[in-house]
């Protein structure tokens, strides 16, 4: 009688339920892990038949087993280097950010310029810091902080002399200089305003920006992300260019997150850049690394009016503008550049944060499918915080995904000081419509943005079914009070905003044939949270944990507390 040899699991997770993002509700089941993949979804006896005395035998406790998030807009090259300079992420007042910036200087005599970010622009008056603020604790050397949303820069006098940025220097078409009555620069530098001091900033050596990126990994580890899509590639001031970066953690094997890489699309540049993309897509793919992607940065952010609108900013008396936001790149240039990217099978990443960047995006989009037809580069636009209700069904038509940041979308200084005033009660309604969008027929996928906002997927899962901001999250009111819901006909349910954070994201990764969800023969990408949120109350859904996270079925985080 012919014997059946019995698999051996090298892991198996028992003892709590597991969300497979297959369906929208976790199930009672255990998971076997053999060589990387999935060996079986069971009930826990099938499971317990396939340990033998070398298996980790790994108790959920009660808690819940999910596919590895998937980060579908992060910076983590750009986010590392930061944290290992002046970083004032962990600051909230002015007095804060000062004693860190003196703190650095005082610890970094042989810092040529004092270099980080992390500032938010609703801790100063109009979001606009000054430079007297740095004279005051570093004057000998320059400063330049970007602030947490990476779209300015406060300075101090010592900076804007070394770039000979005066009273008479011009804005840049892309930027704005922020100024004092007699039009001297104030300390605050707009979008591409930035650049002119930036490009004074010495470049962060190759070893930094590899530490840097090693050190976001681990903390995106510890948070269940065993994937992202870095949607900015390229040289920027004070970085290296993260495409070298990323190639290099790649072919050493240090680099275990499954990334995909955005291409910069340098809005100085025209079509003449194509090719250069093509090389690097060529050149790109290496171990878990492939840049197969273009970013398109369309408009800047609402809170300092560069995103771009279909009626013009508020002003503080509640009166139109004659400022209506940014295009950076010209429609009609965008919608040719977008037909032939798309021709050529790249991906394109928008950023269009504003209702009429939104509906150029889409308007680009449709011009590709006019000329190429339909096919599947999987196309997604990123921010969306306001969108037109013309434009919500067009997501779905275009089969354009909607890549949300929801971590945003709750009261929350930033957005009720900087940003509801100046849109007018109607526009502000229509921000961030997740709700909308997905009962048009949008995919959603989701990303963080990190190091704008926090990279912990589980508090942006809290606001997109609550739309309020956890008590214990960065962006939280100072005085931990809640406030209403932030549009709550716009929520998700838990299901849906699970979904989009690791199938959702799979798929535009275009990595959901191997991740993405908790199956048999699929790559063991899973994260173990301390219990199960669709258990709880959904105001109790931001203090979930990761307790581990594993790629391929290897370890890479584990809480020791």
């Amino acid at each position: 009688m012919a014997s059946t040899i019995r698999p051996r699991a090298d892991t198996v997770f028992v003892g709590g339920r597991v969300f497979t993002a297959t369906s929208p509700a976790p199930i009672d089941a255990a998971v076997a892990v053999r060589d990387g993949r999935i060996l079986a979804v069971a009930d826990d006896t099938t499971i317990r038949d396939l340990v033998d005395a070398d298996t980790e035998v790994v108790d959920l406790a009660g808690g819940l087993l999910i596919p590895g998030f998937q980060d579908a807009h992060v910076h983590p090259a750009v986010a590392g280097v930061q944290m290992g300079r002046c970083d004032l992420s962990g600051q909230r007042s002015v007095e804060g950010y000062l004693a860190v910036v003196a703190a650095y200087a005082a610890a970094h005599p042989e810092a040529e310029w004092i270099c980080g970010g992390g500032w938010s622009m609703d801790i100063f008056p109009g979001g606009t810091p000054t430079r007297g603020m740095l004279d005051a604790v570093v004057a000998d050397r320059p400063v330049l902080l970007t602030n947490r949303d990476g779209h300015g820069a406060w300075v101090n006098s010592l900076a804007l002399e070394r770039a000979g940025v005066d009273r008479d220097t011009p804005d840049p078409v892309d930027g704005r200089i922020e100024r004092e009555a007699d039009g001297t620069p104030a300390g605050t530098l707009q979008e591409g305003a930035m650049d002119l001091v930036g490009d004074h900033v010495p470049v962060a050596t190759p070893d930094e920006a590899l530490a840097g990126l090693l050190e976001a990994q681990r903390h995106l580890h510890s948070l269940g992300v065993t994937a992202w899509q870095d949607a900015m590639i390229g040289a920027f001031p004070g970085n290296p260019d993260n495409y070298d970066v990323y190639l290099r953690a790649a072919g050493d094997g240090s680099l275990t997150a499954r990334v995909v890489g955005a291409l910069w699309w340098d809005r100085e540049r025209g079509l003449e850049q194509i090719p250069d993309l093509e090389e690097r897509r060529r050149t790109g793919r290496v171990g878990r690394f492939q840049a197969t992607t273009v970013k398109i940065m369309q408009d800047g952010i609402a809170e300092n009016f560069t995103a771009g609108m279909l009626e013009p900013y508020l002003n503080k008396c509640g009166c139109a503008t004659a400022n209506s936001g940014l295009s950076f790149v010209d429609p009609e240039l965008l919608a040719e550049a977008v037909r032939e990217l798309d021709r050529l099978a790249f991906q394109i990443h928008f950023h269009a944060l504003g209702d009429r960047a939104v509906r150029e995006a889409l308007d680009a989009l449709a011009a590709a499918r006019a000329a190429n037809g339909a096919n599947d580069n999987r196309h997604h636009l990123a921010h969306l915080q306001v969108v037109h209700p013309d434009d919500v069904a067009r997501f779905a038509d275009l089969d354009a995904a909607a890549n949300i940041q929801a971590l945003w979308a709750a009261h929350e200084p930033q957005m009720d000081d900087l940003t509801i005033p100046f849109l007018g009660p109607e526009r502000a309604a229509l921000q961030y419509p997740f709700g909308d969008l997905l009962r048009a027929g949008a995919r959603l996928v989701a990303g963080s943005d990190w190091s704008v906002s926090s990279p912990n997927p589980l508090w942006g899962i809290h606001v997109a079914v609550n739309r309020m901001v956890p008590h214990d999250a960065p962006n939280a009111p100072a005085d931990r009070a809640p406030r209403k819901p932030f549009f709550p006909e716009q929520a998700l349910t838990l299901a849906q905003a699970l979904t989009a954070y690791t199938a959702g994201s799979a798929w535009i990764n275009h990595l959901d044939e191997v991740t993405g969800t908790v199956e048999t023969g699929k790559y063991a990408d899973l994260a173990v949270l301390d219990r199960d949120p669709f258990a709880g109350p959904p105001e109790e859904i931001g203090a979930t944990r990761v307790r581990r996270t594993y790629v391929e079925g290897r370890l890479v985080f584990a809480d020791t507390d």
